[in-house]
């Protein structure tokens, strides 16, 4: 039986567990199990699979996505660009693990995106600039889409909340929520914009995905614009972690 496990503190509901237990169900994979692994201290984390060689990999969540990286032998172009790391392949070379480190959350969000872009999505905001947005940012930049980043604080982004104006919005045709503000329980929460200036030519992208519509996307939607949630990103960087697992060596 191969290991695959979900590393992060603390660990609550699980998309990750349910999606890919409900995925060996209903494709008759017998041969793995997926779990989940509470890792407050990022110390402790080979203890896990460094003398089991049924481990294939693991997901990587909140606060380890970058403390991880120094357990690491290897990085894909794009985890070492975003410095962070949410999926782990553990290949065994002589008894030995050798472990290497991708970023699916861009692979998810790019293709989750792309096909909403329209000619007016030129320039973007971003709201919040925590672990989530690195790997948004790598796609903008990507993609070619200048954006300003949208912070609390003045030293951690182009911008503080504080200093958005309704033109400014009316501006930014694409408006992603990096941030954790809306997730429930606190579903009454959105970002501290002025939403007077959104139109029905914006696109509203939120990272969250529980609920389904964020305050943040509701807002918007009132107001004409196009939007989206999280959950799709979350399933296309999953199926990109099992195919990256299942790799031939």
């Amino acid at each position: 039986m191969k290991k695959l496990g979900l590393i992060g503190y603390p660990l609550g509901h699980s998309f990750s567990k349910k999606f890919y237990l409900e995925k060996f169900e209903r494709e008759n994979i017998t041969d793995f199990h997926y779990d989940l692994y509470p890792v407050e201290d990022i110390s402790s984390f080979p203890q896990l699979f460094e003398r089991d060689l049924a481990f294939y990999g693991f997901n990587v969540t909140i606060p380890h996505k970058r403390n991880v990286m120094r357990f690491l032998n290897e990085f894909s172009p794009e985890a070492a660009e975003i410095n962070a790391v949410n999926c782990v392949q553990i290949r065994w070379r002589g008894g030995k693990p050798y472990l290497k480190g991708f970023n699916t959350d861009a692979f998810g969000f790019e293709q989750s995106l792309r096909p909403l872009l329209q000619r007016q999505h030129t320039r973007a905001l971003i709201f919040g600039n925590g672990g989530a947005a690195q790997a948004v940012l790598f796609v903008l930049n990507k993609l070619g889409i200048p954006f300003k980043t949208v912070s609390r604080n003045k030293s951690n982004g182009d911008l503080t909340y504080a200093e958005l104006t309704e033109d400014m919005i009316a501006s930014h045709k694409l408006l992603i929520n990096c941030s954790p503000v809306g997730t429930f329980p606190h579903i009454e929460d959105a970002p501290d914009i002025p939403y007077e200036g959104i139109g029905p030519e914006h696109l509203l992208y939120d990272l969250i995905y529980n609920p389904e519509e964020t305050a943040f996307l509701q807002s918007g939607k009132k107001q004409g614009a196009t939007i989206k949630n999280g959950l799709e990103m979350l399933i296309l960087q999953a199926e990109k972690n099992w195919e990256i697992w299942n790799q031939e060596d």
